[in-house]
């Protein structure tokens, strides 16, 4: 073997088949040749963390306090240019009120600014001053708390109540029950959807955010598993 062939390094043959890169003044080139095993790796781990930004997270259930009329609330129906039609009605089993000159207005499942808009559309014909204000006077939410509690059953709150306060309106835990994992289902645009809770943070002291409820919600409280 040719000793001058021995003698050149392993960088002399790589350079001679690699043309060297152009230089200029703070520009870099890249070189269009394959990525090794471990650019390739690079690349995928990029990819792939590119792909786990998911979408936003949605607001929880029940983290701020429901603004839907329920049957059973009571509502001030102001006219500030009729003060004779002013009136506080409770709303019906049915979800209605009945009002002067229109009659029957559905109102449970509204919220307090969607049924102002609506009457004073209604009243645009009846009233040369269609201007209505709504109030909600008393609240009454309806809950439904089952499974690991004491009185499983219907409770009727008249103000905004948290899942706790339902709970323990429904006699509390029973001694089997989890509280890492309450359920509250509620229906929302036609279909159920269900948030967990672990309340075992607020019984023992520490400041937990207040989760509240809203009408016609159902909080289940599982048992605990028992490994025999």
């Amino acid at each position: 073997m040719d000793k001058s062939l021995e003698s050149r390094s392993w960088t002399d043959l790589s350079c001679e088949h690699s043309p060297r890169p152009a230089t200029s003044d703070k520009t870099f080139s890249f070189s269009a040749r394959p990525l090794g095993i471990i650019g390739k790796l690079v690349a995928l781990v990029l990819l792939f963390c590119t792909g786990c930004a998911g979408p936003k997270t949605n607001r929880p259930l029940v983290a701020q306090t429901p603004n839907f009329l329920n049957a059973g609330d009571v509502v001030r129906i102001t006219f500030p240019g009729a003060s004779e039609l002013n009136q506080t009605q409770k709303i019906g089993t049915d979800g209605a009120l009945s009002l002067p000159l229109i009659g029957t207005v559905q109102a449970a499942g509204k919220s307090p600014g969607q049924l102002q808009n609506e009457l004073a559309g209604l009243y645009k014909s009846q009233l040369q001053d269609n201007e209505v204000l709504v109030s909600v006077e008393t609240r009454a939410v309806p809950v439904v708390v089952s499974g690991a509690v004491q009185h499983p059953g219907k409770i009727i709150f008249e103000r905004p109540a948290t899942v706790l306060e339902a709970i323990m309106e429904a006699g509390g835990f029973t001694p089997e029950a989890n509280l890492k994992r309450v359920s509250v289902i509620r229906i929302v645009k036609g279909e159920h959807q269900t948030e967990f809770f672990d309340l075992r943070p607020v019984l023992r002291g520490l400041p937990t955010r207040a989760a509240y409820v809203s009408g016609g919600d159902v909080i289940y409280v599982p048992e605990r598993l028992l490994n025999f």
